[in-house]
């Protein structure tokens, strides 16, 4: 099935919608709505590695009443189990049988708030629910609410008590970004604005969660001509070729830029993936999945220059045809 002009210009419009309204609680971080909003589209995960009060909590409420959809937030601690994310089976007297309680899980958009600091079986927890929607608890599974979308975050800067994501799990989040200082003028706005101090909570529902779903299945189906997709299998061996690299991108982040671009094309109007899409989300889609050598990394190389490097050195589709 393909995109139709109406379809894709629709989805635009309201893709545009969603972001403004997003916008007005999150205040000077387009870009960083659009990510989250490309990720959602994508049925993807993402994960927010950001110093304290910069607004995680605030885009993750924001985005949870734009679509009408719920929202949970779970704060992970060393001492946190994985019953008390996942939810629980109890036997009720009453009944005489065991009934499930669902955990924080069961939302449509769910804040895992410094996931760092829960312990690894606790992380894990949320590994099946991120691949495939549902939660198995004592045998039976539990299928999660459609849409679906975890928000993780992590503080780079304070790391005691904290437990490093395994690369298993880094792999599970389709983007990682930032959403970093807001500029002056922005700064400006949120302290004219400082009494209130429920900015999320006054964002209004614009979009049904059912039509979140119909956006899904369109931008699934957006067309990705085979040279597009030689150009991103390219760049993804660019990545285990690299000298600084020791575990390069692997299949499953090239799948997830693959849909990544997809979701971003029809929100820029376009039933057809380009190059530049390419290139706009390599870095968030790709960078967090590269385990970089330990000596390049002790010597200041960070993942974003290595994708740097492999966008240089693979040429895009319109400038082979030139040749």
């Amino acid at each position: 099935m393909t995109v139709t002009e109406e379809q894709a210009a629709w989805f635009q419009d309201a893709f545009e919608r969603l972001t403004a309204n997003i916008e007005q609680a999150v205040v000077g971080k387009r870009h960083v709505v659009e990510l989250t909003l490309t990720t959602l589209f994508s049925q993807g995960h993402l994960l927010l590695e950001d110093v304290p009060g910069t607004g995680k909590t605030v885009l993750a409420k924001a985005l949870a009443k734009t679509i009408d959809g719920t929202n949970s937030r779970v704060q992970f601690t060393p001492d946190l189990l994985p019953s008390d994310v996942t939810g629980v089976t109890i036997f009720d007297q009453g009944k005489r049988d065991f009934e499930f309680h669902p955990g924080p899980i069961f939302a449509s958009i769910v804040l895992a708030d410094e996931i760092n600091r829960a312990s690894p079986k606790t992380q894990s927890a949320l590994l099946e629910v991120m691949e495939e929607g549902r939660v198995t608890v004592d045998g039976t599974p539990h299928p999660v609410p459609s849409p679906f979308l975890v928000i993780a975050t992590q503080n780079p800067v304070e790391q005691a008590g904290t437990y490093k994501l395994p690369e298993a799990q880094l792999d599970r989040f389709l983007m990682k970004t930032s959403l970093g200082y807001p500029d002056h003028e922005s700064t400006v706005r949120l302290l004219m604005d400082a009494g209130n101090r429920q900015r999320a909570d006054s964002v209004p529902a614009i979009l049904h969660a059912e039509n979140v779903v119909v956006m899904q299945q369109l931008a699934a189906d957006v067309h990705v001509d085979e040279s597009i997709m030689a150009y991103v299998s390219e760049i993804v061996t660019a990545t285990r070729a690299d000298r600084d690299v020791l575990v390069g991108v692997s299949v499953r982040g090239a799948l997830a830029l693959a849909r990544a671009v997809k979701a971003w094309a029809l929100a820029h109007g376009r039933r057809y993936v380009v190059p530049d899409d390419v290139r706009t989300l390599a870095h968030p889609v790709l960078a967090h999945r590269l385990i970089l050598d330990p000596e390049a990394e002790f010597s200041g190389t960070t993942p974003d220059q290595v994708i740097d490097r492999c966008l240089l050195e693979v040429d895009p589709p319109q400038h082979r045809a030139a040749q």
